[in-house]
């Protein structure tokens, strides 16, 4: 889906790069426009969403999350993000660890890395660069609505696939692989 709607108006381009308050203010912004949220087509068999125009030259996106939804993990390379949940709620469950960029397949995590997080309504969070998570609505009946943004404009979304404590670098999705 390749649609743009401006959720509020962008800084101009001579002003600094937004940072993630500034992207979790903007998120939350957005959320509240019920009108915006209602206006998200949702599909009963996957995730919908809508490119949005961010503050600052960041990436916004508006997504519908079905029931038993989920992103798997993933990082979103050197970009810093936000996200909110604007209906439902989603779960977080991310790494609270710094890996290595690049040049690795497989690690083995430590114990006491993993942090979960609830976001109903209203609730999100910001993250920095290499942020590992996986983001899920597990409802078994409701669909949840988020609205999230990047800066700078994703680059990369590395993918990953767990197994206990051993996380393995599966795919890197560049920006062509999802517009």
């Amino acid at each position: 889906m390749s649609v743009f709607l401006s959720a509020s108006p962008a800084l101009s381009a001579s002003a600094a790069p937004p940072t993630q308050a500034e992207l979790l203010d903007f998120a939350r912004r957005t959320a509240a426009d019920t009108a915006l949220i209602a206006s998200l087509p949702l599909d009963p068999e996957g995730r919908t969403w809508v490119r949005l125009e961010g503050p600052g030259g960041s990436e916004a996106w508006l997504i519908g999350w079905p029931p038993g939804a989920g992103t798997g993990w993933h990082d979103h390379a050197d970009s810093v993000g936000a996200f909110l949940t604007a209906r439902g709620e989603l779960k977080e469950n991310a790494l609270a660890a710094r890996l290595p960029t690049d040049g690795w397949k497989t690690l083995e995590l430590s114990e006491g890395v993993d942090r979960e997080r609830r976001l109903p309504a209203g609730r999100g969070r910001s993250f920095g660069r290499h942020h590992v998570h996986e983001v899920l609505n597990e409802s078994l009946d409701e669909h949840a609505v988020s609205v999230h943004a990047y800066y700078p404009p994703l680059p990369r979304i590395r993918r990953y696939s767990r197994t206990g404590q051993v996380l393995r670098l599966e795919q890197v999705e560049r920006p062509e692989d999802w517009q």
